[in-house]
């Protein structure tokens, strides 16, 4: 036997039900689908969530809060994550991104004091914590806060 020889058992695949062929089939007139009614239209589905006429859950449930539109979306970056940049380098958001610690659209970037550093580094960021200023300079290093 070959590959395309290869047929299924016998009656194990049933055709397809072809509807509206005329009265004598069982399946004309109305094609199965009843006499009116949302279900019998053409695009008669019920959407996701719909619950017959009942008010719908998502609908039911309380609103709380709001979408702050003018939020600011800031990527998060460790003292410990600038272990890969050399000893006197400049830190920026573009050395950030090429060095794969920021990913993606962010408003900003703030460096946080967790971890630490055994040589100088120059920071130019938006923003920098307490703690991550302080060990900057503690190492010789330099913080440049931008606007």
């Amino acid at each position: 036997m070959k590959l395309h020889e290869l047929k299924p058992a016998k009656n194990s695949r049933k055709g397809e039900k072809r509807v509206g062929r005329g009265v004598g089939s069982g399946w004309g007139k109305t094609a199965g689908r009843g006499n009116k009614g949302h279900k019998a239209r053409s695009g008669g589905q019920t959407h996701p969530g719909f619950e017959g006429g009942q008010m719908p859950l998502q609908r039911r449930v309380p609103k709380r809060g709001f979408t702050n539109i003018f939020r600011k979306r800031i990527a998060v970056v460790n003292i410990r994550d600038l272990s890969r940049f050399e000893s006197g380098s400049v830190v920026d958001r573009a050395a950030l991104v090429q060095a794969g610690l920021v990913k993606g659209a962010w408003d900003g970037v703030k460096l946080l004091g967790y971890g630490d550093i055994g040589y100088p580094l120059s920071v130019k960021l938006t923003l920098v914590s307490r703690s991550a200023k302080e060990k900057i300079e503690a190492a010789g290093g330099k913080i440049e806060v931008e606007a």
